[in-house]
Formats: structure tokens, C-alpha cells, sequence
């Protein structure tokens, strides 16, 4: 869907790390590796996305990083989009249908850390969930997403990154 309408890999890339949580940063060697692209090519679409606005730079210890503008007008529009098109919103919508009574749903591993790598981890907390209809959930929504879901229930996130997608106190 979002590859149509954005037609660089290099630039989507960009966008679902940076967009998939506002605390994610990267620079541009760590970048080329990390999507094993040159770094002319995220040279470019990091010098489009700030020229545009939304990417902002800051400079640290010979580095420049770079990371999601968060006061940008579209940045809450962009996020949207990006969660939507990794199938995190459908996710958190069917969850909170039918699973218990949830306290959190929260992403980890690699798409907190902004790497669409097929993977979606997600950790959920509550009392009486409903752990064999999340199962079956996780197994459906990833044959549609054509992406694995792994589900955590009543775990702590191992390595500190984690997108609050839902809080019983607040909607994030």
C-alpha cells in the first residue's frame, strides 16, 4: 500500500524508523549499515526529509543525528500512517476487543526500534487475558499483515525498547 505512494525503499525505510516512535535516532553511517544501503543514498533522502521538515538534526560528538520532528504539523498524521501501514492499529483494535481486561499493548524488539523486519513482538499486560484467543489473533493478523506476530503476556520488555501503543489510563 504505502510502497505505491512512496516509491523509494531508501526513503520509506527512513520513514518507519524515525516515525514508528518519536524516540528513535539514527545517523547516517549507522543508518547505511544498519539498512545496508550506501550512504549517498541515505545522504539524500535524510537531506530531503529535513529540507521538508520532517527530520531534525542535531550534531554529537562528530556525528550528526537525526531523528523524527516531532513539532512538524504532520508529524501525528505521519505516525498514523506509518503504524498503519505495519498493521499495528488493526492489532491493538482486535486486543483490546475480546482479550481480558488489558492494562497495556505495547510493541517491542524490532519495530520499536523502527526496523521493519517482518516481525511484529508485542507485550501485553492485564489480568484474565484471554491467551488462546490472542494466539489465534496473533496467527491471523499476521497471515493478512504477511508479517510474524509474537505475543508476550504478563512479561517485561528484555531490551528496554518499547512503543505504549494503550494504556487503561490513558490511549496513547
Amino acid at each position: 500500500m504505502l510502497e505505491s505512494l512512496i516509491t523509494s525503499k531508501t526513503r520509506l525505510k527512513l520513514l518507519i524508523k524515525f516515525f514508528v516512535s518519536a524516540s528513535n535516532q539514527g545517523y547516517l553511517r549507522g543508518l547505511a549499515e544498519e539498512f545496508q544501503e550506501s550512504t549517498n543514498a541515505i545522504r539524500k533522502e535524510l537531506n530531503q526529509l529535513e529540507d521538508a521538515g520532517f527530520l531534525t538534526k542535531k550534531s554529537d560528538k562528530n556525528k550528526i543525528f537525526y531523528r523524527a520532528n516531532t513539532t512538524h504539523s504532520l508529524f501525528k498524521p505521519l505516525q498514523k500512517l506509518i503504524h498503519t501501514f505495519l498493521g499495528i492499529d488493526e492489532l491493538v483494535d482486535h486486543v483490546l476487543g475480546k482479550a481480558g481486561d488489558i492494562q497495556s499493548v505495547s510493541i517491542i524488539g524490532d519495530y520499536a526500534k523502527g526496523l521493519d523486519s517482518g516481525q511484529i513482538e508485542v507485550l501485553i499486560l492485564g489480568e484474565n487475558l484471554n491467551e488462546a484467543y490472542l494466539l489465534r489473533l496473533a496467527a491471523k493478523v499476521g497471515a493478512k499483515l504477511k508479517k510474524v506476530v509474537i505475543l508476550y503476556c504478563n512479561v517485561p520488555a528484555q531490551d528496554g525498547h518499547c512503543i505504549q501503543l494503550y494504556s487503561s489510563n490513558t490511549e496513547v
